[in-house]
């Protein structure tokens, strides 16, 4: 089943150009591209172990990649956190896919820099019914090859914005995990990877759920 996140995406882009300032935009789009041409947030590719991990859900259980994947293969999404709108458009979709992924013996795991009490808020107001995981500090993330440092010019656009990422992530450093969908198989392989740095640039979840069945 196709999800409608790509046309939610066209919507609220189109909304977005209408109402930001150029310069706005233009800081934006300025920061993608030096985050495409630098060594930042590349990500690990198709045939490399997943690093092992284990981090509290919203609820403040401890979740470990390992554990899970005994009992099937997991899709493991990195989204920069509950203020960024593609991002619960995105946790939004897979919550759609949720019982095709459970059909195939497999976990869905969703990944922020968050703290936990930003990752409950996340989760309960997307009414999320699957793992919703803090990574303070970036430390997994950084382990996948995903963290970036936010210019910054980007920080004080942010800041104009109302958008509080310090606050969410219960740090000052300013850092983001690259949006970056993965599925591993259930020894820890990397089967699939979706890496981009552009936020705006992410892989439709009906797509990978048919690289899931694929495996």
């Amino acid at each position: 089943m196709k999800t409608n996140m790509q046309e939610q995406y066209n919507e609220y882009i189109e909304k977005f150009k209408s109402n930001a300032s150029q310069d706005t935009q233009d800081k934006m789009q300025s920061a993608i591209d030096e985050l495409e041409s630098s060594d930042q947030g590349k990500g690990l590719r198709v045939g490399e172990k997943a690093p092992a991990f284990s981090l509290p859900n919203a609820k403040g259980d401890s979740v470990d990649l390992y554990q899970q994947l005994q009992s099937g293969p997991a899709i493991v999404t990195f989204y920069r956190g509950g203020w960024c709108p593609y991002c619960n458009m995105e946790l939004r979709a897979y919550q759609q896919l949720i019982e095709e992924i459970h059909a195939e013996g497999a976990q869905l795991i969703a990944i922020s820099p968050e703290t936990p009490d930003h990752s409950m808020t996340t989760a309960e107001k997307n009414d999320l019914q699957y793992q919703v995981l803090s990574d303070e500090g970036n430390k997994v993330a950084d382990e996948f090859n995903l963290v970036y440092q936010l210019p910054d010019y980007l920080v004080d656009v942010y800041k104009e914005k109302g958008l509080e990422v310090d606050k969410h992530n219960g740090d000052d450093n300013w850092t983001l995990p690259v949006s970056a969908t993965y599925i591993i198989k259930q020894d820890g392989t990397i089967a699939y990877e979706y890496t981009k740095a552009d936020y705006k640039d992410r892989v439709e979840p009906s797509e990978v759920v048919e690289k899931l069945k694929s495996l």
